[in-house]
């Protein structure tokens, strides 16, 4: 536990879940989403200069993003419906390049995601009007922008798609490259 955070080892082990202490009655509840102090006593120097927030039906897939320059580092959360949220390690001579970690995120157990730059991010909207939020460590450059493709099969990522399910993607996703191909880091 760390400040009103309780922080959950992946099996990357720069990449964490943190579950906030929700404090519930019959009111409703509260949590803290960020704190500065609770970053610094996780070993973060990181400083969050943009908040984004989409909303997407079921089935839609975003991803999997990352900057090459003014790389991001994101803090993401659902603050309604439910997503699995994924990190891909794209640091080459990492001793987890190609590893990925998957989590389910929602607005019922409120688990964020810490992702350090470095992982190209993405997520699949597992219910209709999901809203995700990500606080980012630097500005959206698109001339920075790239893309891995979802479905790639190096990376074998086990989207919780039934039997047949295609994801909705944009035509940027579905143009990304393979991580073989992908420009990355290192």
């Amino acid at each position: 536990m760390v400040g009103m955070v309780k922080v959950i080892p992946t099996k990357i082990p720069e990449v964490k879940i943190l579950e906030p202490t929700v404090f519930a009655d019959d009111r409703g509840y509260f949590l803290e989403t960020w704190s500065a102090r609770t970053f610094a006593q996780l070993g973060s120097e990181y400083r969050f200069v943009q908040d984004n927030q989409s909303n997407s039906r079921k089935g839609v897939l975003r991803g999997l993003h990352y900057q090459l320059h003014n790389t991001q580092g994101k803090l993401v959360r659902a603050v309604r419906g439910a997503v699995f949220d994924v990190a891909v390690d794209i640091r080459r001579g990492s001793l987890t390049f190609g590893h990925w970690v998957g989590v389910n995120l929602s607005d019922q157990n409120q688990h964020m995601l810490w992702i350090p730059p470095g992982f190209a991010h993405g997520f699949l909207a597992l219910c209709d009007d999901t809203t995700v939020v990500y606080k980012c460590t630097d500005f959206y450059a698109a001339q920075h922008e790239r893309t891995i493709v979802w479905n790639d099969t190096r990376l074998a990522i086990a989207w919780p798609l039934g039997a047949g399910e295609i994801p909705l993607v944009s035509s940027k996703d579905a143009a990304g490259e393979s991580l073989e191909r992908a420009e990355v880091f290192g």
